[in-house]
């Protein structure tokens, strides 16, 4: 077998593990853990075979791990590294140095974690966070409980912050338990090792097997304690109708500090939690885990009212614990911050629990919302199971503290891309699936927006989801906006999605060109209610979301040069768009105090990809010009002062420009799209 062979083998064995491993949650969470694999290549400066050591790097995921994210690095100096390690209270020192060891360009950047894949002696590490290792790991008496559970096969390891001395202890406990298949590290997770990847992988899935088979067997039937009544969960409609109440407001709490996007989660085992006698309890004593608490804050915020609670006692007495929050948290970081400490981040919380409805995570996207949420669900199986074999005991709060504010965590936050500018903000744009609404979704998802597509059309709404990444980025649903009960539901929907909403396009449109006298009064109905009571309908619902959030907003209609402009064979259409026009400078001046600016846009000649155009629109406005269909997009343009056709993305870029931030001090305004048409100047 060729050196190179021998190197894509155990690189593709690598990877496969990994793969296998971090695709399932019950191993380990999203981005947490890592594995490695030690092997041999050649210098290409002195030609001699060098010892390499390849693990995931900073910041992946072992369920999507590519070559790419793997870190590169001579194992013979990051061994000599112990020769020069100046201390625990130095370590941090360790993770700069490893930049000293990389082979070649080296890959990605190694984490925290490198030190105990080199230093054990073995040829596969895995490093794991499954949640029944760390029941184990959180258990008052983990280190009987794991001599119990495991004999002599696992050894454990009392609490030690990630870095060069954890993974100098291990090294130690691997030279010492010769028989020893793995580790299990107090308050924290697991790590395996074999001389194959193979052995290594089934020493982990045997690790977390065999806990999980001990907590199930000698576990107490009910490590929760006593249900209460009160705070179970509502009938699904109806906790689904109260989370899209509340979801504004506690968007709007949770984003007091930084603005944030939200995630929903009502499952079984959340419920199960909130019902539970010692609900308050373990909540308050936070999680455990650094990879559950970087992403939860070091506990949640939660409800004390009943499930059957008010919706108006609910917000009144969560406004009063978001303070109480605050308070609490920056007491936290008083009591352990010192003069080299990072500024305190942001004082709201991560985690919202509201008892009967379920638990409401935040972060700067739709993934880390949703993660977050992914990881307090794995913080409440960590502490059922530490509750059913024992009693739960996370970490010290000053460790917490040490993790959260660890000068490493930070520099890992600083090369963190700047955020896009339409980042955190939640877009509805009607009409969403083609033409103009489509090209718009499509350019706010690329400036970092979240976007609920909503049309009538559901398949095409949803097939442009697709399209845009899906739902970390972009959810379907259908709207028929000119019916008031359909737009309640689709905004209730909207909300439920990303936690609330912030940009909303009046899109959705259609029409039909006919004469006056040719005009029924269903045509004129028909296009009055799509557009100037759907525009409407979709304004007042959208409004009382961002009034609840208290952060602002933007409202755009998509109107026309019709609307200012007096064309023939058009009075229905026409008509309804200078009602949207005026809606624009009726709800600018209305909603203003909100910081809810409302602007509109006045397309013309929107051929290519319009929705409307393909419906007969097209075949009309022709022959009202006496031209082909095909050529009336080049007829449009050379009637406009800049001879240019006028596409669906140009539309797009507008409302980019309205809502992206430049413009923050304008509204009402109303802006030509159209190339130039003189006589639809606004005077």
């Amino acid at each position: 077998m060729s050196e190179r062979t021998a190197v894509n083998e155990t690189v593709a064995a690598l990877l496969e593990r990994s793969n296998a491993l971090g695709s399932d949650p019950r191993n380990t969470n999203y981005a947490g853990g890592n594995t490695s694999a030690k092997g041999s290549a050649t210098d290409p400066v002195t030609g001699e075979e060098t010892e390499l050591l390849w693990v995931k790097g900073s910041g992946g995921d072992l369920g999507t791990l590519e070559e790419k994210g793997l870190a590169v690095l001579r194992l013979d100096r990051v061994r000599a590294l112990q020769d020069v390690y100046p201390g625990v209270e130095r370590e941090d020192e360790m993770v700069a140095a490893f930049d000293y060891c990389l082979h070649g360009k080296g890959g990605a950047a190694p984490s925290i974690d490198t030190a105990m894949h080199a230093l054990v002696d073995a040829e596969h590490v895995d490093h794991l966070h499954p949640d029944a290792g760390i029941a184990l790991a959180t258990a008052a008496d983990g280190e009987r409980l794991t001599r119990e559970c495991f004999g002599e096969a696992v050894v454990w390891v009392p609490w030690r912050r990630p870095g060069f001395q954890l993974g100098l202890d291990i090294a130690e406990i691997k030279r010492e338990n010769p028989g020893a298949i793995g580790c299990i590290l107090g308050g924290h997770g697991i790590t395996a090792w074999g001389e194959t990847s193979q052995e290594a992988q089934e020493n982990s899935l045997r690790i977390i097997r065999e806990a999980t088979e001990f907590i199930e067997r000698t576990g107490t039937p009910e490590p929760f304690g006593a249900h209460d009544p009160a705070r179970a969960a509502l009938p699904e409609a109806e906790r689904r109708a109260k989370a899209s109440a509340l979801f504004p407001v506690i968007r709007g709490l949770a984003s007091t500090d930084t603005p944030m996007v939200g995630h929903f989660t009502d499952t079984e085992a959340v419920h199960e939690f909130l019902a539970s006698e010692k609900l308050s309890t373990l909540a308050d004593q936070g999680t455990s885990c650094p990879d559950h608490f970087l992403r939860t804050k070091v506990k949640p915020l939660v409800l004390d009212l009943p499930a059957d609670a008010s919706i108006e006692d609910s917000v009144a007495r969560l406004k009063e614990l978001h303070e109480s929050y605050r308070a609490d948290y920056t007491a936290y970081y008083e009591r352990h911050a010192d003069a080299d400490s990072p500024a305190m981040r942001g004082a709201d919380p991560a985690i919202v629990l509201i008892p009967g409805v379920g638990m409401f995570s935040f972060g700067a996207d739709a993934q880390t919302a949703r993660v977050a949420g992914e990881f307090y669900v794995n913080a409440i199986n960590v502490m059922r199971g530490a509750e059913a074999i024992s009693t739960y005991s996370p970490i010290e709060e000053s460790e917490k503290f040490r993790i959260e504010y660890w000068a490493l965590e930070e520099a890992k936050l600083q090369r963190k891309p700047k955020p896009k500018p339409l980042a955190t903000r939640v877009a509805l744009v009607t009409g969403g699936g083609s033409g103009i609404g489509k090209a718009t979704a499509e350019r706010l998802v690329a400036e970092g927006a979240c976007v609920v597509i909503a049309d009538l059309n559901l398949e095409g709404a949803e097939a442009t989801a697709a399209e845009l990444g899906g739902p970390d980025r972009a959810v379907a649903l259908r709207a028929d906006v000119s019916d008031e009960q359909a737009v309640v539901e689709a905004v209730a929907e909207a909300v439920l999605a990303f936690g609330g909403l912030d940009l909303i396009v009046n899109n959705a449109g259609l029409s039909l060109s006919k004469p006056l006298l040719e005009t029924t009064a269903k045509d004129w109905d028909l296009q009055h209610d799509v557009m100037a009571r759907g525009s409407f309908l979709v304004s007042r619902e959208t409004a009382r979301v961002m009034i609840d959030q208290a952060m602002g907003g933007d409202i755009i209609y998509i109107s026309s040069k019709n609307s200012v402009f007096a064309g023939p064979n058009n009075i229905a259409y026409s008509a309804t768009k200078a009602d949207q026009a005026h809606q624009v400078r009726l709800l600018a001046a209305e909603l203003g105090e909100h910081q809810i600016r409302v602007n509109g846009i006045n397309p013309d000649g929107v051929v290519r990809g319009s929705g409307i155009f393909a419906g007969g629109w097209g075949a009309s406005r022709a022959k009202v010009y006496g031209v082909e269909e095909e050529k009336l997009g080049e007829f449009y343009a050379q009637r406009t002062l800049l001879k240019r056709e006028v596409l669906p993305a140009n539309v797009a870029n507008a409302v980019f420009a309205l809502t992206a931030g430049d413009l923050s001090h304008t509204t009402g305004l109303h802006i030509p799209v159209d190339a130039g048409v003189a006589a639809a100047f606004l005077r």
